[in-house]
């Protein structure tokens, strides 16, 4: 069954009101008595040595409480959530604009920076590597100690040559896609505040509380239970604050000041430091036979992962596997290589690779359609994935059917539209595309991807929701709270949520991988009935009843016989000397086939979009959006919608507008003055999301996750739909006026007639 997400009825969110209104207090928002004002110094050039480093006039300074440099750092002087090869603190050599040299902390911001400005450095300069080609040249100088190469991945299948021998159209390009900022309103920070017994409480935006801690631990030398990292709530993430950014030099600060240090970038920091989407250059030659059957399909990415791995590695993973979408095809070859250069650091971003490749798969359907001279829906339809195929690293997965579910539903809702279409306004010409993917959920098989959760009842009556997981603006709190109150027969009111506090919640892996829902989902149908075995227990003692004749339900715990409440959850919470509390730990479902990176529980999506092409100016504006998702059963319809259509917008920006440009390894941008993301005036009026729900018979794995899937394909359905207003092809995003115009004169097609 298919439904319209916004037809659905849906409570409040327990964090609405104060989002709306502006109530709701950041962790950038904390101030604590005695708190300090920290800054970083990072290199004014992408690739040097360092051959001295001066911070005695910075010390001298009135005002100044701590200046550290690498000397300062007790443990390990290195992050990387899975590499650790970026320095805290550079002692030998920089190899991008936004590596950090030294900190300081001072009574005031203004002294702070007037510090900055007294530590005098002293670099050599080195050659710069601004592209991964020159990166991958025999003469290239070596970024790190093993060359340039982050990560190789590659998967192969039948053969090739003999694949497009059997071709009667084959169509090759080479896509290329542009480094995006993750755009969060609150930019990375927080506050780090010593403690008197010697550990530390570090208050700061991240999407994986206990990975922090893990790795500031080996930062400052000192156990793990020493830190408690506080993480919820923050202002947006999108993958942006998945790896650590300024916690090392906020902790090393605030332990050498003993006071309580606050880092929040500003948006110019955050730009030059932070992580973006990878650029990549993709080349795909893709062909099919007379019968539109696809027989091979070959492909090479480059992925400019910038002077860090971050997760650099597993993005490469994930764009390998997702290459070939939710196709069947007999003969595939793909190649990927993830290289370091001096470039802005390269890292986790909404979709995690998948958008760069399906930009490029997607293309190469349309082109080959066209060569085909067959219609776009018709090719997907001839070789789209069925039920029980293997996935696409051919591996096993869950049966699905949700590959043609959203693509024959796509398929309908286009017809229709078309017959609704009008025309545009003079000079404007109307296009419309289709797109599909598909995306796994999870860290995929072989990376470490716990989960789990708690259920306690407190003292209040309450019914208390543990997770480790982390409220980054994705909705979680209202998925949480509507799925105890279902799976437990409880108002909303009476569940009380407990997330994104080391110190407070058992561990649940990372809010990252469209794995939260999922795995809150999971955790819960675990716990419910021994939880509530527990309840009726206590209840039982107390009352002297059978506990077998209770349940829980609205209010409390009701008699099965009688149909009366006989106990409300305050009364029980109050009587019982011991805690209510139930817990559970298990890990994220993978495949049962030792593929690197391979997923096993995967969503399905198509888009469809309308296009207005301006053909004095080459603008392009989005006027319609359909989405169609199949992720299993909608747990939260406001946050599902939310979470579509906000992906939606995000993606239109990469597409039409987006670019972090760098030249020489330096950010020709440095705020949203010179940076384009959409506004409320390039949000469609018409956006419609509609739900696939059904799964395959004995499928009990639950919802699936829906933060990145909304974000993918609406990319090549943009680019289609710019294609059949114009004729144009689009290789190359952020879709560009000028080159667009261009092209429409190279190809005789004057933009004012």
């Amino acid at each position: 069954m298919v439904f319209n997400i916004g037809e659905r009825k849906d409570r409040t969110r327990p964090d609405g009101q104060q989002k709306v209104t502006g109530s709701l207090h950041y962790l950038t928002d904390l101030s604590f008595e005695g708190m300090l004002h920290g800054k970083i110094l990072r290199s004014p050039y992408p690739h040097a040595r360092i051959t001295g480093i001066h911070i005695e006039e910075a010390e001298k300074l009135p005002g100044v409480a701590a200046v550290i440099t690498s000397k300062d750092v007790p443990g390990l002087n290195r992050f990387g959530i899975v590499f650790p090869d970026q320095p805290v603190l550079c002692e030998e050599r920089v190899r991008y604009t936004g590596d950090a040299v030294a900190a300081v902390a001072a009574e005031t911001e203004t002294i702070a920076l007037k510090a900055l400005e007294l530590i005098k450095v002293e670099y050599e300069e080195l050659p710069v590597l601004d592209t991964p080609e020159k990166a991958l040249r025999p003469d290239a100088i070596k970024l790190h100690p093993d060359g340039n190469i982050l990560h190789k991945a590659s998967y192969h299948k039948g053969n090739l040559q003999d694949g497009f021998s059997q071709c009667v159209q084959i169509v090759e390009e080479t896509y290329e896609l542009p480094r995006q900022m993750h755009a969060y309103m609150e930019t990375e920070g927080g506050v780090f505040c010593p403690e008197p017994d010697g550990t530390i409480t570090v208050y700061a935006g991240t999407q994986h509380g206990f990975k922090d801690r893990f790795q500031l631990s080996r930062i400052l030398a000192v156990p793990e239970e020493e830190i408690r990292i506080v993480s919820s709530p923050m202002g947006g993430s999108f993958g942006g604050k998945d790896e650590l950014n300024i916690q090392p030099c906020g902790v090393l600060l605030a332990r050498k000041a003993n006071r309580p240090v606050k880092i929040h970038h500003t948006r110019k920091e955050s730009l030059k430091a932070g992580l973006k989407r990878h650029p990549m250059k993709i080349r795909m030659k893709t062909g099919a036979d007379a019968g539109g059957k696809i027989q091979a399909h070959e492909a090479e990415i480059i992925a400019d992962t910038g002077a860090y791995a971050t997760l650099g590695p597993a993005i490469l993973d994930f764009a390998v596997e997702h290459a070939s979408g939710p196709y069947i095809i007999p003969n595939a070859g793909i190649e990927g290589v993830s290289v370091f250069t001096n470039n802005g650091v390269s890292g986790e971003f909404r979709g995690f690779g998948g958008n760069q490749v399906t930009f490029a798969l997607e293309g190469q359907i349309d082109r080959l359609a066209e060569a085909l001279k067959l219609d776009p829906a018709e090719l997907r339809r001839r070789n789209i994935r069925g039920t029980h195929d293997r996935g696409p690293l051919g591996h096993r997965i869950v049966p699905t059917n949700g590959a043609r579910d959203v693509l024959e539903e796509i398929i309908q809702l286009d017809q229709k539209r078309r017959t609704e279409r009008k025309q545009p306004e003079q000079w404007k010409r109307k296009g419309t595309g289709i797109a599909i993917t598909m995306h796994g959920g999870g860290l995929g098989h072989g990376r470490m991807d716990p989960a789990g959760g708690r259920l306690s009842l407190t003292k209040e009556g309450k019914i208390e929701a543990g997770f480790g997981f982390e409220e980054c603006g994705q909705g979680l709190v209202a998925v949480i709270e509507n799925i105890v109150s279902e799976e437990m027969g409880c108002l909303p009111e009476e569940v009380s949520i407990l997330i994104g506090d080391t110190a407070a919640v058992p561990v649940s892996g990372s809010s990252t991988a469209s794995r939260g829902t999922a795995m809150v989902w999971h955790s819960v149908q675990k716990m419910k009935q021994p939880f509530s075995q527990l309840l009726s227990r206590k209840a039982g003692e107390l009352l002297g009843i059978d506990p077998d004749r209770l349940c829980t339900g609205k209010g409390g715990l009701w008699d099965r016989i009688s149909a009366q409440q006989v106990i409300t959850y305050k009364e029980l919470g109050q009587h019982s000397t011991d805690r209510i509390s139930v817990q559970t730990g298990f890990d994220f479902p993978v495949t049962p086939d030792p593929v690197a990176g391979g997923h096993y529980l995967y969503s399905f999506g198509s888009v469809r979009v309308a296009v207005e092409v301006d053909m004095l100016t080459g603008q392009v504006k989005v006027t319609d959006i359909d989405q169609v998702i199949a992720a299993g059963p909608v747990i939260s319809p406001n946050g599902y919608r939310g979470q579509i259509e906000g992906g939606a917008v995000m993606s239109l920006g990469y597409t039409l507008m987006e670019h972090a440009v760098m030249e020489n390894s330096v950010y020709q941008t440095e705020n949203f003055d010179s940076y384009l993301i959409p506004s409320i005036a390039d949000v469609p009026f018409h956006s419609n999301v509609w739900a696939v729900e059904d799964l395959c018979e004995g499928d009990h794995y639950g919802p699936r996750g829906i933060g990145e899937i909304g974000t993918i394909a609406i990319i090549p359905a943009i680019v289609k739909a710019i294609h059949d207003a114009t004729g144009i092809w689009v290789q190359s995003l952020p879709v560009s006026p000028e080159v667009l115009l261009d092209q429409l004169n190279e190809k005789g097609v004057l933009s004012w007639t």
